[in-house]
């Protein structure tokens, strides 16, 4: 009986979306890091751009990591003087954490990157095939239940 010739590597949709993400992630993380910061940082960044001063412990819900990969991110922010880190009012065992002026100042420069690394990367397909690609996306993000971001 004859054997059925396993697939190849192009015939599975997950090479496919491996090689775009490889080339986009990379792309993007030089981009980000020629402003002095990790997508890792940027992606927090970007979160509490919007979400004004919090506790570690929010941000780190909103966002699907572990409250200690978010103290070591906030920590780090400290250091490059993007956010700043205050005792709570109500309770001095609690911290909360807001962007200094720098970081607020730096997160639409990052957006901007975000923005054209995707337009190099996507630019060439129509809005309506952007929008369908990014639709299926999250629908599979959404079938498997996926809550953490991935920022590696």
């Amino acid at each position: 009986m004859a054997r059925k010739k396993p697939s190849t590597l192009e015939h599975h949709a997950g090479y496919w979306l491996r090689y775009v993400s490889n080339h986009v992630s990379h792309s993007f993380a030089r981009k980000v890091e020629s402003q002095g910061v990790t997508v890792a940082e940027w992606v927090l960044l970007r979160q509490m751009f919007d979400t004004g001063t919090a506790h570690p412990s929010q941000l780190a819900e909103s966002i699907g990591m572990t409250r200690g990969a978010v103290s070591k991110l906030v920590e780090r922010l400290c250091q490059k003087k993007l956010a700043l880190r205050s005792p709570s009012d109500e309770d001095r065992r609690y911290h909360t954490i807001e962007l200094t002026a720098a970081g607020k100042k730096l997160v639409p420069i990052l957006a901007q990157l975000a923005d054209e690394n995707d337009h190099e990367f996507f630019g060439h397909l129509q809005p309506e095939e952007q929008a369908r690609l990014v639709k299926l996306l999250q629908e599979i993000v959404r079938r498997h239940g996926w809550k953490v971001l991935p920022v590696d």
